[in-house]
């Protein structure tokens, strides 16, 4: 079974009996914080019971940190299990995604066979989202996919082509999916963040998570905001009934505590992250300037994700995305350390060329 997305450390370690140093996901380089990981250690000891199936728990906890009413928030097995889960409760025929994107728009809208359009982001502009993507939502399109700040490329959008895109889809009728899965890691996520859309107007759906910024992707852990309690009624019975584990739900309830955690995490990531870019710049890679915790980058050496992969370190191959060609790279920023092995593995990637 061929795999779309980086982090698979599992299979690495299968074929060559050693852990990979892995630079194609891109969580906290911090790890898990050590509350969450007491959380769940206590939380074990009650999974003899179902979980709560609503999340009661932790919908009230991200209703205070969100400050929105809990009557807007439905929490889910990770943005991706909510993705489907408005997919198959919309069941849209239409959808407009920027590309390249996170390929789960694309394969969920799939399982509904609805008819995909796409804006294509362009070198030129450094792949930046640009105001002509207003004009391409018309009449027909049914749900429209933003990704802020963008994966793979890490560009960000500002709040007033948000909204501009916004208010074009309430006069057309689409529902917006803003997915703000990564604007935890910006240096001013508040300058970026839309999630007063779901305050002040309809026709919007934000997608986050905690599997990112709290560096917990294998608990599976997303929520999303929407001004519209029946959209979010209808996500949930389109899915098991279970969605999230009492242990995720325990993990999430602690992690909405890691405040500090939260702020050293976005001060190593920004030091590290002009580090990582003054080095990738100076063995002549083509960065395109980085928002988020991960940098895109255009290299004129062939395969290198595979040369890497041979050195024991997996970086993200982007050549799958729609929209982008071969050579194009994403790495996460991880602790100096990692960072250093990261760019020592390139040089010897460069040099063996």
């Amino acid at each position: 079974m061929e795999l779309i997305h980086g982090g698979d450390t599992e299979g690495y370690l299968l074929k060559t009996g050693r852990e990979p140093l892995d630079f194609s996901s891109n969580s906290n380089p911090l790890g898990v914080p050590e509350g969450v990981i007491k959380a769940i250690s206590e939380a074990a000891a009650r999974a003899d019971r179902y979980p709560d199936p609503l999340c009661r728990r932790l919908t009230a906890g991200l209703s205070e940190a969100e400050g929105v009413p809990p009557e807007h928030i439905l929490c889910g097995n990770g943005a991706a299990d909510l993705i489907f889960r408005l997919v198959l409760a919309v069941r849209p025929r239409n959808i407009l995604v920027t590309a390249p994107a996170f390929a789960e728009y694309e394969k969920a809208v799939g399982t509904v066979g609805a008819g995909v359009h796409r804006f294509f982001l362009r070198k030129e502009n450094s792949f930046d989202i640009t105001d002509d993507i207003v004009d391409s939502i018309v009449p027909g399109i049914d749900m429209v996919f933003i990704t802020n700040p963008n994966n793979p490329t890490g560009r960000c959008a500002g709040r007033e082509l948000v909204f501009r895109i916004h208010e074009k889809c309430v006069k057309t009728g689409a529902l917006l999916v803003l997915d703000e899965c990564f604007n935890g890691f910006l240096d001013e996520p508040e300058k970026y963040s839309c999630t007063d859309l779901a305050l002040i107007g309809g026709n919007v759906l934000i997608l986050k998570a905690f599997t990112k910024i709290y560096g917990i992707p294998g608990v599976r852990l997303g929520y999303c905001i929407c001004p519209d309690p029946g959209l979010l009624e209808r996500m949930y019975e389109a899915g098991q009934p279970w969605p999230v584990s009492s242990l995720a739900q325990q993990a999430g309830i602690a992690a909405l505590r890691e405040g500090e955690y939260v702020k050293k995490a976005r001060q190593i990531v920004r030091i590290q992250r002009g580090k990582m870019v003054t080095a990738l710049r100076g063995m002549g890679f083509e960065v395109f300037e980085p928002t988020a915790n991960y940098i895109f980058f255009k290299s004129d050496i062939p395969d290198l994700a595979r040369r890497m992969r041979r050195l024991g370190v997996l970086i993200r191959d982007c050549s799958n995305y729609v929209g982008l060609e071969d050579g194009y790279c994403r790495v996460a920023v991880r602790g100096e350390e990692e960072n250093a092995a990261l760019l020592e593995a390139l040089k010897t990637a460069i040099e063996a060329e």
